[in-house]
């Protein structure tokens, strides 16, 4: 394959994987995956494959995508907190501002980062071939979805603390006890299913990239 080819196949899959992001961000319950007792969100899973199959600097863009449909979710279609992730929403005198769109779109951009160098350096790290991809695509699904989640609630915490508490009804005091309470039932639960999820696509994306 000449580069011209090579530089258009890479086109095309940047257009797919972004096509499918807005897809399951923008089409209600296509970008969860229920589990009884919560929906897992997946819609950064598209961002972690990207980032894996396609490089780092891709999945900074895909995860700066990932970013745009939260921030366009949270102005059209918004909620009491949604001023943490929209400077252009404001609820009863609270209004986000840089800090919404650094909670908005850092994370996600990060997503769209680690996750290539966790699977290389798992990759390297485990001497079975067959054995590593898949480990490493597991690690790297869990590791992309906990950054997600952890730097999403850990910068809403710091960021917007008494705002935040305050738009949920609840004391500053028991704000960092709801913080951990989101990340072990909804963060934990959304990151196994990543996990899942990256290893069984991954496995055959990697192999279409071969060929």
């Amino acid at each position: 394959m000449n580069n011209r080819s090579e530089k258009t196949l890479k086109l095309v899959q940047l257009a797919l994987f972004s096509a499918i992001i807005f897809l399951m961000a923008f089409t209600p319950y296509l970008g969860f995956i229920p589990l009884g007792f919560m929906n897992a969100t997946i819609i950064h899973i598209p961002v972690i494959l990207g980032s894996i199959i396609l490089g780092p600097k891709v999945g900074a863009f895909l995860g700066g995508i990932f970013g745009l449909t939260s921030l366009l979710n949270n102005t059209f279609n918004p909620n009491v907190t949604s001023f943490v992730f929209s400077p252009f929403y404001t609820m009863g005198g609270i209004h986000g501002g840089i800090k919404s769109l650094i909670i908005c779109f850092v994370p996600r951009i990060l997503v769209g980062i680690v996750p290539y160098y966790v699977y290389k350096l798992i990759s390297k790290l485990i001497k079975s071939k067959k054995s590593s991809k898949n480990v490493a695509l597991v690690v790297a699904g869990i590791s992309g979805s906990l950054i997600n989640t952890l730097f999403v609630m850990y910068g809403i915490y710091f960021l917007f603390g008494t705002s935040y508490s305050n738009a949920k009804g609840i004391s500053p005091d028991a704000l960092y006890g709801l913080i951990l309470t989101i990340i072990g039932t909804q963060g934990i639960p959304e990151a196994i299913v990543a996990g899942v999820l990256v290893v069984g696509i991954g496995q055959v994306l990697l192999k279409f990239k071969k060929k």
